[in-house]
């Protein structure tokens, strides 16, 4: 072994901080080291079992367990203590300073993520008293070190793409696709490292052997590493989770996100059939998630009424005296002639001829009793955009669509309720003198054919 590959081996990390330096004789002395201070550990205890006339084999038994426990126990407090008390007081410092950058390393969790390495330590450090185990111990507290780095990286990188967003130029030229593979390149050298740890080789030579082998691998394993990258895409770019309910018509999915795998998303729709996605084409295409409007607290309404345009005209004196009996209303009556009045005083309008100034229309106040119907109504979300709007005129008749929000975002609840809305607005549509529009039926010509009555 070669001195460049001792810094991957966690059996010489201790002895390396000790003398400074590789030298081809460190194995020897790590292990000499090893069997001195575990002996010493583990005699100790045995010896003071056996006092008290226990059997050998049981007393080292005993004694091996004891160890264990102990040193859980130490990695425990090693680590409730870093996390606890001193990330707190980190915390506490960074939240007096007002740091910007501090609180989003806080907001993320940077500190709480890094104290994981302090019980990797403690365990490293205790590995000598078990001389059977103590070098597969250090390995692999090593690679949990490792771990630790490589997760600490993640949220660093996510951090840093927060700070990058308080600045106006991530708007145009955002970084978290660089950051991305940043973390990709990180997690790969992690794996390397990790594995070469486990095998006891030389990274390099792991590469080449990678390298060679890299063909046939992405050949055979083509749908595993899409399928892998997806998710990884997907959790990183929090685009679906389990319990999300999303929308794939190709695939006839519409409901919830049940199961997220390498492969396949299983999604059970409403009628509570399963429909199976393959994981890389809720990255490759589009698809539309609830998540949003059931986290905003707002559910849409978007629905138009047809008025029959044959039935809009201008108010007059009866039909306005009519509508200020109105509660939501009368007031919007009282202070529309007001400004009209004014305006044709000066303006100067003929008003002999009902063409000439302004006017209310019963259609206009209709959509003004609607607009104060839903602002006073209880259900309906009055932080989000609310507007009763014509749209173009069509073959059937003058839409009139309300757009709003009700703050039920619940299936069964908010379709109640907007059946509730609905059923009110089409009762009232008379009251102002306008039809809605619907196709002639049978009944219809029955009515022209032989009557009213009829």
């Amino acid at each position: 072994m070669t001195g460049k590959f001792a810094m991957f081996h966690p059996e010489y990390g201790i002895l390396i901080a000790k003398v400074g330096f590789w030298s081809g004789n460190a194995s020897e002395y790590t292990k000499d080291k090893i069997n001195i201070e575990g002996e010493h550990m583990t005699e100790f205890v045995a010896n003071y079992l056996m006092k008290y006339e226990i059997n050998e084999e049981l007393a080292y038994t005993i004694s091996n367990i004891a160890s264990v426990l102990i040193i859980l126990l130490i990695s425990a407090l090693a680590y409730l203590i870093t996390k606890k008390i001193i990330v707190k007081i980190l915390e506490t410092f960074v939240a007096k300073t007002h740091s910007k950058w501090g609180m989003i390393l806080v907001e993320n969790k940077v500190l709480e993520r890094m104290s994981a390495i302090v019980p990797v330590f403690v365990i490293h450090a205790f590995a000598p008293v078990f001389p059977a185990f103590a070098v597969w111990t250090q390995r692999l507290a090593f690679c949990a070190f490792v771990l630790v780095i490589l997760l600490t990286i993640d949220k660093l990188l996510n951090t840093v793409d927060g700070i990058y967003r308080n600045y106006e130029v991530s708007k145009e030229r955002p970084i978290k696709g660089y950051l991305q593979v940043l973390e990709i390149i990180a997690y790969v050298i992690g794996v390397i490292v990790i594995i070469s740890t486990l095998i006891e080789r030389s990274p390099l030579l792991l590469l080449s052997g990678i390298g060679a082998a890299t063909a046939v691998l992405l050949l055979i394993f083509q749908n595993s590493i899409l399928g892998f990258v997806a998710g990884i895409q997907l959790t990183a770019n929090n685009m679906v989770k389990l319990g999300d309910w999303i929308e794939m018509p190709k695939y006839g999915a519409d409901g919830t996100v049940m199961e997220i795998s390498l492969h396949t998303v299983k999604v059970q729709n409403g009628d509570k059939t399963i429909t199976t996605i393959p994981t890389n084409a809720l990255v490759t295409e589009s698809f539309k998630n609830w998540r949003g409007m059931q986290e905003s607290g707002g559910r849409r309404i978007k629905r138009a009424i047809y008025i029959d345009m044959t039935s809009i005209r201008f108010c007059d004196e009866e039909m306005l005296n009519r509508y200020r009996k109105i509660h939501y209303i009368h007031r919007y009556i009282d202070d529309k002639i007001t400004e009209i009045e004014a305006y044709n005083q000066s303006m100067k309008m003929d008003l002999t001829d009902i063409v000439n100034g302004r006017h209310l229309t019963n259609i206009g106040t209709f959509r003004a009793y609607v607009d104060s119907y839903l602002t006073n109504h209880p259900n309906v979300h009055k932080g989000m955009t609310m507007l009763v709007r014509q749209l173009d005129p069509t073959e059937k008749g003058l839409p009139v669509e309300i757009y709003a929000f009700l703050n039920e975002t619940a299936w069964t609840d908010f379709e109640a309720i907007q059946a509730d809305l609905f059923d009110h607005i089409l009762a009232v549509v008379p009251e102002f003198d306008l039809r809605i529009f619907q196709n002639p039926t049978g009944h219809d010509f029955r009515r022209l054919h032989y009557g009213a009555d009829n």
